[in-house]
């Protein structure tokens, strides 16, 4: 399920086009018998996920909201990940998108500045979820013309210190 609303600068008062709270999945630690806690073991460092910060400059179409709507969704699924809920904020007068992608491995959020060709996308997911495989589909999308990508690993743990 998605929300999408609009905020009018006058009222003050969001849209809200939402379902039925029923309607929206669930994700419970009963429904996997193993209760993994999806830490990420990989060249020898264990941690909670990856964390992408995503700089599009020079990007169209960053007052679309179905687009939005629909590149998150091909997203999540290109991932890997598991689908929650979606909620796209549309801000007046200029355009511009605030959102987040709820997923049972974490989120892909999203601010927009059409009036200067920016957006700003973050993607963090656990477990075996592919965040990387996200950024090829919204540089589709969203046709920027310079792109920065950080990568941030979450919860890194330290190895045991030995004793001497």
């Amino acid at each position: 399920m998605s929300t999408i609303s609009s905020f009018k600068k006058e009222s003050l008062n969001p849209i809200d086009t939402s379902a039925n709270e029923s309607e929206w999945p669930t994700f419970t630690a009963e429904a996997d018998a193993e209760a993994k806690d999806h830490f990420i073991q990989r060249n020898g460092l264990e941690f909670a996920g990856t964390h992408l910060l995503i700089d599009f400059w020079g990007a169209e179409h960053l007052t679309d909201l179905e687009l939005m709507e629909t590149k998150f969704r091909e997203c999540v699924e290109a991932c890997g990940a598991t689908l929650l809920h979606i909620h796209l904020h549309h801000f007046t007068p200029n355009g511009g998108i605030s959102g987040v992608a709820v997923l049972a491995e974490s989120h892909i959020s999203v601010h927009t500045w059409p009036e200067r060709g920016y957006a700003a996308f973050d993607i963090f997911m656990c477990g075996d979820a592919a965040p990387e495989k996200a950024v090829p589909i919204l540089k589709k999308a969203f046709r920027p013309t310079r792109v920065t990508v950080g990568e941030q690993l979450r919860g890194l743990t330290q190895p045991e210190e030995t004793e001497e």
